[in-house]
């Protein structure tokens, strides 16, 4: 047989290897490159895989191997690159490498469908169009002015962005034959660009040299930036210097809600396409920008955690905003993560990694004592703001309106008498975390989690946000028929309830998923915030990260205490990022801002050091808790979930895979468990856990490759559903 006859593919199934295929009947293996996808006989069907390599030999008997049906690409989806970091990860994350890679394509592509045009629908002028000059239709005159200012056309896309929906309008005029469609590449139609640029302080300008001068090579820095000190301004600065050198740049956010804003930023500024990538897009929007980067016609590409998987083939820097966010870890599947994953491809391709945060993770400032990263510090807010003033509210004895206190009320009513915005924090959506009935003390628990069923009166829903298990809402209470419901505690909807009756004559704007679940909601939510006509702002985490509201002069932040009395050990590490985070909305302008956050523990030392000394010093504290606790970013954990309908099947398998652990050189390895989750009923299953700890990566790692692919022959096996999670980021 010729050599390097032997197809070695990724397919998407649950198993630790790839599969050796013959070439399909009729097809030179010469012309099949890694990269491309393929349709293949897999059990009693048929699965797409994606050509890993091309190898001379196989494990298996030769006349024992399957021939591919069809050969479904020309060229390759991905590069050798891309394909080194997906299985790469597939290999840290222990998960099975053709799941790994098919995560990494667009939903129609995994289904073997043809790639889509990376043209799109657009329109032009035709000759008569250019010297038409309607005067009784504004409409048109806007539309034909716009078309003037693009001689080879516009994407109906981008024409809507500028002149609002005018598709009846367009027909009208190419009926008079002053427009026709036409073809085209996606464009970068930027809006009215900036008047001028903000001047950048000495530190902005430092951090810009110090990464651009390593463009040519691999190296990771942490941008440690006060709110308001100008992360996004040192942001542009390396992504144009980047475009300057040809180079394509990765941007990643945490969060959709953030995407808007960043967007109008770039655009102001980067005379290049930029892709955008993020799961609130229909499939073709996002194969689009996936194939405007994959053929290196977008310049940039802003997106959400999967998009770390882009192919890119100039990648010359990755920007990492928000980097100490729990959304860049994927909670389920392919428990990857992105930050983590943007410093193995900054490494595999030589290209800086600049990780920004007001508040980084202990784990990236532990890096920066460790000299992994290399440290860079904004201390002050831009445009000479100054931070605003936090104080704790003591509200163990105060009554409440609706989880307002006196004071906070009365600091509102003065601010928006003054005509400024406020914000008010909390993070709990829904009107009431739970319902219970005054008679007989019923209370609304999701019959399916250990977990309550939050009430949203807009919709009369009782709803799990652990599982979605969603029922109407009881009019009289189901285990006494007595109709005395009431609502106990507070969310968004409740406080927005209070809010407008305390101050009618002030808009608000209640900024959660439920608000902003419509496409475009949260732009238009944003948009009348910026123009001054809602003067309340309330919200959750949506609202914490990244967003500029310069006539935001008072924060209230309701409820934090939680964090401090966790069984998560990473719980006061987020409380205080979230503190900060929120808190750093306010004043971000001329005007002062203050901050007051209420609580009923107003002497907890961390709260203290939080409040008095900064989030530094607070982070110093848990990372010399966390080292004293051999606990990360000191220690490596992975974590072997496991559930079944009944509570003994997912502890038994977890008992055999500590004794299966056993068997392997364990020296440096710590099992803890197994034991019940923290949440031990979820969706109606029993889930138990068991944490396996070593002191250094490369020992986790070895018991790990070992254990993992044996799991699957355990009798106890077949009867639970198991997951591992490598570097975990949350015990539930």
């Amino acid at each position: 047989m010729p050599s390097q006859s032997i197809l070695r593919i990724a397919v998407p199934a649950p198993l630790y290897t790839c599969f050796d295929y013959l070439p399909p009947e009729g097809v030179d293996p010469a012309t099949l490159s890694p990269g491309i996808r393929l349709l293949l006989p897999f059990g009693r069907g048929e699965r797409i895989g994606v050509l890993v390599e091309k190898v001379s030999s196989s494990t298996l008997d030769t006349g024992s191997l399957k021939s591919a049906t069809a050969v479904l690409d020309s060229q390759p989806l991905l590069t050798g690159q891309d394909l080194k970091l997906l299985l790469w990860a597939a290999s840290y994350y222990q998960h099975p490498p053709g799941e790994a890679i098919a995560a990494a394509l667009p939903v129609r592509l995994r289904r073997g469908e043809e790639r889509i045009k990376l043209e799109e629908a657009g329109w032009r002028l035709t000759a008569r169009g250019e010297a038409a000059q309607p005067t009784r239709a504004p409409r048109q005159r806007q539309i034909i002015q716009t078309l003037k200012g693009q001689p080879k056309g516009i994407t109906q896309q981008a024409l809507h962005a500028l002149c609002g929906s005018c598709r009846p309008i367009l027909r009208t005029l190419e009926k008079k034959g002053w427009v026709e469609p036409c073809e085209l590449k996606p464009q970068h139609i930027a809006p009215t660009p900036e008047t001028s640029r903000l001047t950048l302080n000495p530190a902005q300008r430092a951090a810009i040299t110090t990464v651009a001068s390593n463009l040519q090579g691999f190296g990771a820095f942490l941008l440690n930036g006060v709110t308001g000190s100008g992360k996004t301004e040192v942001y542009l600065g390396l992504i144009e210097a980047a475009l300057a050198a040809n180079r394509q740049v990765l941007v990643l956010v945490p969060e959709i809600a953030l995407t808007p804003q960043l967007m109008q930023r770039f655009q102001s500024r980067i005379g290049s396409l930029i892709a955008l990538l993020h799961s609130g897009l229909s499939e073709r929007e996002r194969e689009r920008g996936w194939q405007a980067a994959s053929q290196g016609e977008a310049a940039v590409v802003l997106g959400t955690r999967s998009a770390i998987f882009t192919p890119l083939p100039q990648l010359g820097l990755i920007i990492i905003d928000e980097e100490h966010d729990l959304s860049f870890k994927q909670q389920d599947g392919f428990r990857y993560s992105a930050r983590d994953l943007a410093i193995v491809r900054a490494r595999h391709r030589c290209c800086p990694v600049l990780l920004g945060s007001a508040t980084p993770s202990l784990e990236s400032l532990h890096n920066v004592a460790t000299g992994r990263y290399q440290g860079l510090t904004l201390s002050e807010r831009a445009g000479g703001a100054r931070p605003p003033r936090i104080d704790l509210l003591d509200i163990r004895s105060a009554p409440l309106n609706g989880g307002l206190s006196p004071a906070l009320l009365g600091m509102l009513e003065r601010e928006l008498t003054a005509g400024n915005q406020v914000l008010l924090f909390l993070n709990r959506r829904g009107y009431a975390p739970v319902v219970i009935c005054h008679h007989c003390g019923w209370l609304s628990e999701c019959p399916r989690c250990d977990a309550r069923m939050t009430l949203h009166l807009g919709t009369q829903l009782l709803w799990c946000h652990h599982c979605g298990h969603q029922r109407r809402l009881y009019r009289e209470c189901p285990r006494c028929s007595s109709s005395d419901l009431r609502p106990l505690g507070q969310g968004t909807e409740r406080l927005e309830e209070v809010l407008a009756q305390q101050f009618p004559n002030h808009p608000i704007a209640r900024i959660d998923r439920d608000s902003t679940r419509r496409k475009g909601a949260l732009e238009r939510l944003l948009n009348a915030v910026h123009d001054g006509h809602y003067r309340i702002l309330l919200g959750t985490q949506m609202l914490a990260k990244g967003h500029h509201f310069p006539d935001v002069t008072l924060v209230g932040i309701l409820d934090m205490d939680q964090g401090l009395f966790s069984a998560d050990y990473r719980a006061a590490e987020r409380m205080a990022q979230m503190v900060e985070q929120v808190a750093g909305r306010a004043g971000r302008a001329n005007k002062p801002g203050r901050v007051l956050i209420q609580t009923r523990h107003p002497d907890h030392p961390l709260l203290q050091t939080l409040i008095h000394q900064g989030y530094n010093a607070f982070a110093q504290l848990c990372l010399d808790e966390r080292c004293q606790a051999s606990l990360p970013p000191f220690r490596y954990q992975a974590l072997l979930r496991a559930e079944a309908p009944s509570s003994e099947k997912p502890i038994r398998f977890l008992e055999d895979a500590a004794r299966q652990a056993a068997h392997f050189n364990t020296q440096g390895i710590e099992l803890w468990g197994p034991v019940p989750a923290p949440m031990e009923r979820r969706a109606g299953r029993i889930r138990a856990h068991l944490l396996i700890q070593a002191g250094h990566r490369s020992t986790l790692h070895r018991v790990l490759s070992q254990l993992i692919p044996s799991l699957g022959k355990l009798k106890s096996a077949r009867h639970v559903r198991w997951s591992i999670d490598v570097d975990p980021q949350e015990m539930l």
